[in-house]
């Protein structure tokens, strides 16, 4: 009897250490290929159109912006080799009497000495919208930016009462609207 408790125990003992022992690691790695995503036809952002009437200079004046993606204009492409339509704005500034006051089409090329050689090369002009009046300007915010992304460049476009355009780079962020100076708004490039 010892004999047999005495194998039993031993067979136990054996079974104990072989389940405390390190289990083998397998050194596969299983991950799966990711395929890289292919240029599809050139992308296009949709036609968008803005129009209110404002108070300026002691008048009512119409302002009108259209955005279209034009494909006469050099395409953009992203790292992907995935290419873009560029945009052009036309903005028309008419009196009340309907008497056109200024016009003109906007391009990226208009903006190109306050853009940086990546986003001449790799930007879309995004958007040209009407801000506010400030005395004798209206002022508009204007953003060239890399295709479905949130980096962009923020620009002024000024028009004076004598119908001159100023582009400048905004340096300033819009956190507090209110209390931005006339002069602090813009960098000259």
């Amino acid at each position: 009897m010892k004999k047999t408790i005495m194998t039993t125990l031993l067979v136990v003992l054996a079974l104990v250490l072989a389940s405390c022992g390190e289990k083998k690691k397998s050194e596969t790695i299983i991950a799966q290929k990711v395929a890289k995503p292919r240029p599809v036809e050139p992308i296009k952002m949709q036609e968008y159109s803005d129009e209110r009437t404002i108070d300026w200079l002691d008048k009512k004046y119409h302002v009108a912006i259209h955005r279209t993606p034009c494909d006469s204009l050099p395409m953009v492409k992203d790292e992907t080799g995935q290419q873009y339509v560029d945009n052009r704005f036309r903005m028309v500034v008419s009196r009340q009497d309907g008497s056109i006051f200024f016009q003109k089409t906007f391009t990226k090329q208009m903006l190109a000495a306050c853009l940086d050689n990546d986003y001449k090369k790799t930007g879309v002009f995004e958007g040209l919208v009407f801000d506010r009046v400030e005395g004798d300007y209206l002022v508009l915010g204007a953003s060239v930016g890399h295709p479905q992304t949130d980096e962009y460049i923020p620009l002024v476009v000024r028009l004076s009462r004598m119908g001159q355009l100023d582009i400048k780079r905004d340096t300033q962020l819009d956190t507090n609207a209110d209390n931005q100076q006339p002069d602090s708004t813009s960098e000259d490039i």
